[in-house]
């Protein structure tokens, strides 16, 4: 069997999981900003959800193209990958704190726009210099 180091696999799984902390931690830290904004003026409720998909993509988008940059190849692989683990960990963790693991609209698109925007990230990553 193929040592992972040999190759760089290690390094990519290390760069992976790196990239997963940091869109985690963009995510949270515009999400707070998004909770000051929401608690201190009188934004619709239905403005909410648009909101929080766009910040989970974005921050997945900057973290694969981070990510992409530095792996320097298959960025829209590596990227999807990316927004993928992401997002399975995002509704791992609101299915256990919510008690419910059913999966429905809202959560089916929060996963297509978390892939789509680590593809676009790892695209660009790869490709400009």
């Amino acid at each position: 069997m193929e040592d992972l180091n040999e190759n760089g696999g290690g390094n990519k799984f290390l760069l992976m999981v790196k990239g997963i902390c940091i869109s985690m931690i963009l995510s949270l830290l515009m999400m707070l900003v998004l909770s000051m904004v929401l608690s201190f003026s009188n934004v619709k409720e239905s403005v909410i959800m648009p909101t929080v998909i766009f910040i989970s993509a974005f921050s997945i988008l900057v973290s694969s193209f981070l990510v992409a940059k530095r792996i320097e190849n298959k960025g829209m692989i590596y990227g999807s990958l990316l927004g993928l683990i992401y997002m399975l960990i995002l509704y791992l963790l609101s299915s256990i704190l919510n008690f419910d693991f059913s999966l429905n609209a809202n959560a089916v698109v929060m996963i297509t726009f978390g892939i789509v925007g680590g593809a676009i990230g790892g695209v660009l990553g790869v490709n400009l210099k």
